[in-house]
């Protein structure tokens, strides 16, 4: 049988070492040879001896996702073999974690990562039960980490001098070390007229990056998270 579906690109190649590396743009391939964490129902296809667990997110975390909507849903997968994880063809990036590292992230962006890293869900100061993505993940520690985008992300250095101001629908990651506050860019009578659409942002500022995607999320794109 001859197509271009079976080019050398498309076909999967031994794992060299465990751990996480990218398939392809759009998703990713770890060799598990203990235990991982990934989104649930991220995974696409896997061989070899393992088992796939829901891990709990706390009271806490439970309650934060109720209200919100926002969280990260796990699974547990532990044993030896390949699994492949993916998630809406969105584009995939590892996080390669060193000492000292921390990164805050929107939990619908997290696909997968290392049983060495650390994470808790965080509410943004200031943020009350708006919602919109303003409950995030902290990571900690070191290992890798697997971040989806819809669309190519867009990374905006941020510094003392230049504070960043992002949609909170837009909103990927920033670093765990900035500054957050909401930012009212219209006035209520604005709003009730109508406005431009753009009534709250997240104002950044320290020094470090925020990651954006180039699309808000939509109803129907968040209704499937």
């Amino acid at each position: 049988m001859k197509s271009d579906l079976f080019s050398s690109e498309n076909l999967v190649r031994p794992a060299d070492a465990s751990g996480m590396s990218l398939q392809n743009a759009k998703s990713v391939k770890y060799a598990v040879n203990g235990e991982m964490f990934a989104r649930q129902g991220s995974m696409v296809a896997f061989r070899g001896n393992l088992r796939f667990e829901r891990k709990g997110q706390g009271i806490g975390g439970m309650l934060k996702r109720a209200v919100t909507g926002e969280g990260l849903p796990l699974m547990s997968v532990r044993g030896q073999g390949e699994a492949w994880f993916a998630h809406q063809a969105g584009h995939c990036f590892i996080v390669d974690f060193e000492p000292g590292d921390a990164l805050t992230l929107n939990g619908r962006n997290v696909l997968c990562f290392d049983s060495t890293l650390a994470y808790e869900i965080k509410m943004m100061k200031g943020s009350g039960m708006t919602g919109g993505g303003l409950f995030n993940s902290l990571f900690t520690g070191t290992g890798k980490l697997a971040v989806v985008c819809d669309g190519h992300p867009i990374v905006i250095p941020v510094t003392a001098q230049s504070p960043v101001y992002v949609d909170t629908d837009a909103v990927v990651g920033w670093s765990a070390q900035l500054e957050t506050h909401l930012h009212r860019s219209q006035s209520i009578g604005s709003m009730l007229r109508g406005g431009s659409g753009e009534a709250v942002q997240l104002k950044l500022s320290g020094e470090g990056f925020v990651i954006v995607r180039p699309s808000e999320v939509t109803e129907a794109t968040a209704a499937s998270h």
